[in-house]
């Protein structure tokens, strides 16, 4: 084929990605200023259009083109600065939105036009749609309290600045302190009670408490029970809801480890995966019925103060699973093979899910027989409810302990007699 032709279409294809950006930016900014009359817009769908193929044509026309996009980009900067003041009069507002769009649609034609048009529209999409969402994000911004600002950003600190700085590998006695996945912890506990809070703003007071509690069972049931207890202590008027949702959060736990088994290990998805879907079953339903009998609690006091954002306790979760990790390894090595269930059970007195994908890997490579696989699991989940139901009396208080402990019980129950059938 022609060479020319060849770099013909090239070219055709970068300024057609150019042209796209402009048009994408451009319909959102024409369709929002749609009823001005003619001439009483600064930039609508053909300006952004040809915004986008500037950038598009100057990138193309030299193999250095830094010196004429940077020209352009401060070009397309004076045209707005000289119409910012009558534009601003006549709408009313004060708003650049406008001219930074403009100046971000150059950019991205120019990003087209050098061989990253895929890129440079999916970018244009994401900016035509926060320019879309003005009115939404407008209303959540004056949603948002000054407490839960300073949440948020005290999150991103730990989440953004600090965990990258952790190295990922075990320190200390077995090698069994991980100072990333430790923080991991710590900010899951963290942010697993902003989740709470977000809830109850978004749902109502009860109705948020479930939310939360099934929620944090996809991450940590053992985290969402230690925010939801929390709570509970500092509002005691919600003993009942609070106990259902911790054990609806252990209800999503039983999911969430059948799906790990039939993922890793399919061939005990038949039996043990049921088994942790009936033991989900369980729980959900008598989560429910805890749930329906709520209003019997009374209506709930007004909350006086409640910590968004409780670190002390998060780090002090961080610390038991330290320890947790160092007993769990200090075990395995002074009982061997033999020690599997002693193992299962210290560790899944902090979390199942490490212990769960150990014992299924462990079955997978045959060094672990299915019936031992079955028992460890089950082993951890039993010393899981027993952390669970005694984070709930000791800090949400008798009230929450028992009803948590009573649903566990059921839970228990409903495991040893499908235990029985099976083995039948």
């Amino acid at each position: 084929m022609n060479p020319d032709l060849i770099k013909l279409g090239s070219a055709a294809q970068a300024l057609g990605g150019a042209l796209g950006v402009g048009l994408l930016v451009g319909l959102e900014r024409g369709w929002r200023d749609r009823d001005l009359p003619e001439g009483g817009r600064v930039a609508g769908l053909r300006t952004f259009a040809l915004i986008g193929l500037l950038g598009g044509l100057l990138a193309l026309l030299s193999s250095t083109p830094g010196l004429l996009l940077a020209a352009g980009l401060i070009g397309i900067v004076l045209l707005f600065a000289v119409s910012f003041r009558r534009a601003s009069e006549a709408a009313g507002t004060l708003s650049i939105t406008t001219a930074v769009a403009a100046m971000a649609t150059f950019c991205l034609g120019a990003l087209a036009a050098s061989g990253q048009a895929i890129l440079a529209v999916g970018a244009a999409v994401v900016v035509a749609l926060l320019l879309d969402l003005k009115p939404v994000l407008h209303r959540w911004l004056r949603l948002i309290q000054p407490a839960e600002l300073n949440a948020l950003l005290q999150m991103g600190v730990l989440t953004a600045v600090v965990l990258p700085l952790l190295p990922d590998r075990g320190y200390g006695p077995y090698a069994a302190l991980n100072p990333y996945q430790l923080w991991f912890a710590v900010i899951l506990i963290a942010g697993l009670s902003l989740l709470g809070h977000v809830a109850v703003r978004l749902r109502g007071e009860q109705q948020g408490l479930l939310w939360t509690g099934l929620l944090g069972g996809l991450a940590s049931s053992t985290a969402a029970t230690l925010a939801l207890a929390r709570t509970a202590r500092n509002q005691p008027g919600w003993h009942v809801p609070v106990a259902a949702a911790i054990v609806a959060a252990c209800g999503v736990m039983f999911l969430r480890m059948a799906v790990v088994v039939a993922v890793l290990q399919p061939s005990l998805a038949p039996r043990m995966g049921l088994f942790l879907v009936l033991l989900a079953a369980a729980a959900f339903l008598f989560a429910g019925w805890q749930w329906r009998r709520r209003q019997a609690s009374g209506p709930a006091t007004q909350q006086a103060s409640r910590r968004l954002f409780d670190l002390p306790t998060a780090l002090g979760f961080g610390v038991v699973l330290g320890v947790v990790a160092v007993a769990a390894r200090a075990a395995r090595e002074a009982l061997g093979t033999a020690g599997m269930y002693a193992v299962a059970f210290v560790s899944g007195l902090a979390d199942v899910d490490a212990i769960l994908v150990s014992s299924v890997q462990m079955l997978a490579q045959g060094d672990l027989p299915a019936a031992t696989t079955a028992i460890a699991i089950l082993l951890a989940v039993s010393a899981n409810m027993l952390t669970k139901a005694t984070l709930a009396w000791t800090i949400a208080g008798r009230a929450v302990g028992v009803r948590v402990a009573a649903g566990y019980v059921v839970v228990a129950l409903v495991g040893l007699a499908a235990a029985a059938f099976q083995a039948r």
